[in-house]
């Protein structure tokens, strides 16, 4: 399932491992994880990473677990060794559409789709998969378990705190450069004071209740 490694301390700590993945072997075998299903604000995100056995990165695991620093680190090596490795986006209108499930589940399709190469499996962070194609199997905790899950929940964090920085830009008020979106007591004082961008899911009941003000 994880394995375990001595720290400083004697502290020993649960970390991720390839184990899972190679219950799948022989063939590709893909992790995938999200970023950014509970914010009032910004796409939905997704990662696909197919990794080598014998060439992961020291050090990957869930990134929220992880420093900032350490997660820029981490998305260069990633993206320099793996396999190879592709994302999904869902719109704020495809989530106000369909809702943030089935978003999810789109930016993560899109995601393996990105790949550039077919994988015999996927493995999911989560309790469910996606109607796709692929044999996939949901693994609950799958970012703090499997590598490659790790490794994708690393970039999809990545990727969408880079483009709400971005937002941040063109909308100064919400705090999007440090809550990325997220119900903070900074963002929903300006919900209440500037009202909902076109940034922001309407069908979140904190923006539909901005709306009906």
């Amino acid at each position: 399932m994880g394995r375990w490694v001595r720290r400083q301390n004697f502290l020993r700590i649960f970390m991720p491992d390839f184990t899972h993945e190679l219950r799948h072997h022989p063939g590709l075998v893909a992790g995938v994880d999200e970023a950014g299903r509970g914010p009032l604000a910004g796409p939905v995100v997704a990662a696909a990473v197919i990794l080598r056995a014998e060439d992961c990165p020291e050090g990957l695991n869930d990134s929220k677990k992880l420093s900032a620093s350490r997660r820029a680190a981490l998305e260069g090596e990633i993206k320099a060794r793996a396999i190879c490795w592709g994302l999904g986006v869902a719109s704020v209108e495809e989530i106000d559409q369909i809702n943030i499930l089935w978003a999810t589940m789109l930016a993560m399709t899109r995601a393996v789709e990105a790949l550039g190469q077919d994988c015999q499996h996927v493995l999911v962070d989560g309790n469910r998969v996606p109607d796709w194609r692929w044999p996939a199997t949901a693994v609950i905790g799958g970012d703090a378990l499997c590598l490659s899950i790790a490794a994708a929940s690393i970039l999809a964090k990545e990727a969408r705190d880079r483009m709400m920085l971005e937002a941040a830009a063109s909308h100064p008020h919400y705090g999007w450069e440090s809550n990325k979106g997220y119900g903070s007591a900074q963002h929903l004082a300006a919900l209440r004071t500037h009202g909902p961008t076109p940034l922001h899911r309407r069908s979140f009941a904190p923006v539909a209740q901005m709306v009906l003000i």
